[in-house]
């Protein structure tokens, strides 16, 4: 349906640095995205200038010397490190006659080309078709509008009309169909809940390790490359962590300068489950220089997606490619962890991050001392299974009397799953200073 940089075909990428407007577009980020979309650079040409040009977005000395370069290299397509307007785009390809692909499309096609999953298919091209509708022109001019009067009556629509009117109705079946996935992800995240399941998201600037780091916590084998989102599709495993049940762990698709708000849009379902997570790792390149604008870079996403506030703890990646970085743990001026430093390739610090994920999954939890009628044995059993259980005796009453550890969010969720067996208890708190909570039924029940 959209045309794209086939595997080997040739590009000029144009590369525009503006004085008036703060940082630049990094370019050894963007010929790595051209590499990502199978593309091959045989040309790069870079310019500087005050402000774009409106009509061929680099200035008109620059749009001839493109022309030429296409012209001498058989140029396939040109790739821009910048955001065109329509406008700009069918100047340029009316003058350089070829294809004219901007940073937007660009990681478009990217995605596209990723995409494995039913719901990343959609996700993809509605985030494309959006991109679309705004660049649509009037390609069949012989079709005339309708008009009124004898002799003035046209066919019918414009072919723009047409198309827009397609593009629309596409749009809607696909956000309808995204709405039951949604509503399918929102049940999966209410049983994960019900079952108690504390959930660890993976994010972080594209390239940084993510995949790597997944795959060495589960032990499974999702695809990872050394390339600009190698992985698109969310991926959900199980893994151990101390002193917990089995914790889930959430790879999620990487983050970069500029993306696209198309794809921030179409992919909000699926990134929305970073807010709803016990615990994030920002995993970090320490190898690059752009580490922390990188950084700066995925905090941005994150607060547009209301996680911000989620408990996170850094990870510093790569460290295999700094000889004089060994394997060690950061900590704020509390003691709590805030950054690990690893190597997810030679799982070199993986046992830190995984003590650091225990550490921080377990700081909420508090000790309480609860006694249980007879009747609350599943309560009691559910409450070994989960490893909570420090200490246990038996009164006089034949009521139970238990030690616990638990998080106080994970007891709250246990009490309101047992609700039904429970419904004829109140929780009495009997004593404060020790915690201790005792599980009376109630009068009106008798």
């Amino acid at each position: 349906m959209f045309e794209r940089p086939q595997a080997g075909e040739s590009a000029i990428v144009v590369h525009v640095v503006f004085k008036d407007f703060g940082r630049s577009p990094d370019l050894d980020e963007f010929l790595e995205l051209v590499t990502s979309a199978g593309a091959r650079t045989i040309e790069t040409l870079t310019a500087t200038r005050d402000r774009p040009d409106p009509q061929y977005f680099i200035g008109t000395g620059k749009a001839d010397t493109l022309k030429a370069l296409v012209r001498d290299s058989q140029a396939d397509v040109v790739l821009v490190n910048n955001n065109l307007t329509p406008a700009q785009e069918r100047n340029l390809e009316r003058l350089v006659e070829c294809r004219v692909i901007d940073r937007t499309r660009l990681i478009l096609d990217i995605f596209a080309q990723r995409a494995r999953s039913f719901e990343g298919k959609l996700q993809v091209e509605l985030a494309q078709l959006k991109h679309l509708s705004t660049r649509l022109v009037r390609g069949w001019t012989h079709l005339e509008r309708q008009k009124g009067g004898i002799g003035l009556r046209g066919p019918g629509e414009t072919q723009l009309e047409s198309d827009r009117r397609m593009l629309g109705l596409r749009i809607k079946q696909i956000n309808a169909r995204l709405s039951r996935v949604r509503t399918q992800r929102q049940q999966s995240a209410r049983s994960r809940r019900r079952a108690l399941l504390s959930t660890v998201s993976i994010v972080g600037y594209t390239n940084a390790g993510k995949s790597t780091l997944f795959n060495r916590l589960t032990g499974s084998e999702v695809f990872a490359a050394n390339q600009l989102f190698a992985t698109l599709d969310t991926t959900l495993r199980r893994f151990d962590v101390t002193g917990e049940h089995p914790a889930l762990l959430s790879d999620t698709v990487g983050f970069i300068r500029d993306l696209p708000p198309e794809l921030i849009v179409a992919f909000q379902a699926t990134l929305e489950e970073t807010a709803d997570a016990s615990l994030l790792l920002h995993v970090v390149d320490s190898n690059s220089p752009e580490a922390n604008d990188n950084i700066a870079e995925v905090h941005r996403v994150l607060d547009r997606l209301g996680a911000r506030d989620t408990p996170m703890v850094e990870v510093f990646n790569k460290i295999d490619l700094h000889p004089d970085i060994a394997p060690h743990v950061e900590r704020d001026a509390e003691g709590q962890v805030t950054r690990v430093w690893m190597s997810a390739a030679t799982g070199a610090g993986t046992h830190l991050l995984l003590e650091s994920i225990a550490e921080r999954l377990n700081v909420s939890k508090v000790q309480r001392r609860i006694i249980l009628p007879l009747q609350a044995g599943r309560l009691r059993a559910k409450l070994f299974e989960l490893g909570a259980v420090v200490d246990e005796s038996v009164l006089e009453t034949g009521e139970w009397a238990i030690e616990i550890t638990l998080a106080e969010t994970r007891w709250e969720t246990l009490l309101e799953k047992m609700a039904p067996e429970l419904k004829d208890f109140v929780i009495v708190d009997d004593d404060e200073s020790t915690t201790s909570i005792r599980l009376r039924r109630h009068i009106a029940a008798i």
